[in-house]
């Protein structure tokens, strides 16, 4: 029989650029400490805890969690891509919902090094193989790094198929910005408009500008799931509870459908949110606030139409009318999301956890959805996984 899960603490860190940061265990531990102060707990009261990174030796996340207590628990250590922090949070969410235990604490950190992401093992087979024999049929472009292929190329797969305009993408990047502007923990807090998002330096003309990319963050975010029972029992926070969650992969259609959205994990994402809504009997017109893995301008508008919040093809349209900021439909990623707030790997579906927590608390200060209730979170690994999770407010 699954139990209800509650979110009763959570904790951040700002978001630095590489070289700018303290060193990952740092971060961790100062994470975890604030996660466990906000839910009122000790260290001692953790009884498992899942750490997320993706750059780092093995057994780091007892390195970072040490630094707070040696209590001998379980310590699992989770490397899914850049859905690794919401992978490590659908794992705890499992051991609580399984009754395996009724207190966990969730970690994610990363230190990251300047410029594009690569591969660290150079002497063995990559993951991405499949992947990049698809892309280079696809899209060839060789002297692109491989990440903005992909998501580049996916944003005209997009364009291709429903005449999406270039300046889509420039007003979902000018959005961010308008939201960060509010988050003290984003790295980027300046406004740009959509026209200096187009001047920006082309990555890839006519398809990509260099504001458009998220940048290499380093970070740290954690979280403190508990049960009912247990919340009760020590008088914890229960003003936030998950009300569903999936995880999904690769399907053929990746590889198959000769589509660059596919291969950067549109059907995975849609997967995941339709079985987070039949588990919640919730609706994407239900929901109030949606933090969504923007690690481009261009997955954030493709991501749009896999979560249901608009028609396939209606991006456009859903961008112009304002219908993803306050005042539309649902705010989208009021953090700043990937683009502004930053993207350290391993912290990136903590910090997402932690901006929805806050909004359903009503604590989101200057970027606070008016009565948000609902809340959805979705966070997507090429590689591949996806993760997506609902939020209410009890």
């Amino acid at each position: 029989m699954s139990r209800n899960v509650y979110v009763t603490g959570v904790g951040m860190i700002p978001f630095a650029k590489p070289g700018a940061s303290a060193p990952y265990d740092e971060m961790g531990a100062l994470a975890a400490r604030q996660a466990l102060e906000d839910a009122g707990l000790a260290y001692d009261d953790i009884e498992q805890a899942y750490a997320g990174y993706v750059y780092g030796d093995s057994t780091s996340g007892q390195k970072a969690l040490y630094k707070v207590g040696m209590t001998g628990i379980p310590v699992v250590n989770v490397n899914n891509n850049c859905s690794t922090g919401s992978t490590a949070l659908f794992l705890a969410r499992q051991a609580i919902a399984s009754g395996a235990a009724d207190c966990v604490l969730v970690l994610g950190f990363e230190q990251m090094s300047p410029g594009a992401l690569g591969s660290v093992f150079n002497d063995r087979p990559s993951p991405f193989d499949p992947f990049d024999a698809v892309t280079d049929e696809l899209v060839g472009m060789p002297d692109i790094p491989l990440a903005l292929r992909y998501f580049g190329g996916a944003g005209l797969s997009h364009m291709k198929k429903y005449g999406t305009p270039f300046d889509a993408f420039a007003k979902i990047r000018a959005k961010a910005s308008r939201h960060a502007a509010n988050n003290p923990l984003a790295l980027f807090k300046k406004i740009v408009t959509p026209e200096e998002v187009l001047e920006s330096p082309a990555i890839w003309p006519g398809v990509m500008t260099r504001l458009m990319a998220c940048p290499p963050t380093c970070g740290a975010a954690a979280a403190v799931l508990v049960s009912e029972d247990f919340a009760k029992k020590r008088g914890l926070k229960t003003d936030v509870y998950i009300a569903g969650q999936a995880m999904t992969t690769d399907r053929p259609s990746t590889f198959d459908s000769h589509d660059m959205m596919r291969v950067v994990g549109y059907d995975m994402s849609r997967e995941a949110a339709q079985k987070v809504y039949a588990q919640a009997g919730i609706g994407p017109a239900d929901l109030d606030v949606v933090e969504l893995h923007d690690c481009f301008a261009h997955n954030e508008l493709i991501t749009y139409e896999a979560l249901g919040l608009c028609p396939e093809g209606g991006a456009d349209k859903f961008i112009t009318e304002g219908d993803n900021t306050y005042g539309g439909k649902v705010v989208t990623n009021p953090s700043g999301g990937l683009l502004s707030k930053g993207h350290p790997l391993g912290a990136t579906g903590l910090a997402q956890c932690y901006e929805l927590t806050h909004q359903l608390r009503g604590s989101a200060g200057a970027r606070q959805v008016d009565g948000a209730r609902v809340a959805l979170q979705h966070n997507l690994g090429l590689g591949g996984a996806c993760v997506v999770t609902m939020y209410r407010a009890a």
